[in-house]
């Protein structure tokens, strides 16, 4: 189910998925992962190569609902 805040439409939760932890569009890829991702300096771009699946309005979300 999407979370309520139109502006965050792509993160997810279900407690059957990702033991209910947020994810990215009900993928098994959490908004934590991604924060890691990014944190660990890696690039948009470099993020974007490494998982196919996901898009820039993703990694753009993940971080808006982190702050």
């Amino acid at each position: 189910m999407p979370l309520g805040n139109s502006n965050l439409d792509r993160i997810t939760v279900n407690p059957q998925v990702c033991l209910g932890q947020p994810t990215i569009r009900g993928m098994r890829i959490t908004v934590g992962f991604v924060l890691k991702l990014l944190a660990s300096q890696l690039s948009v771009q470099e993020v974007l190569e490494a998982y196919p699946e996901l898009e820039e309005e993703d990694l753009r979300q993940a971080l808006n609902y982190a702050a």
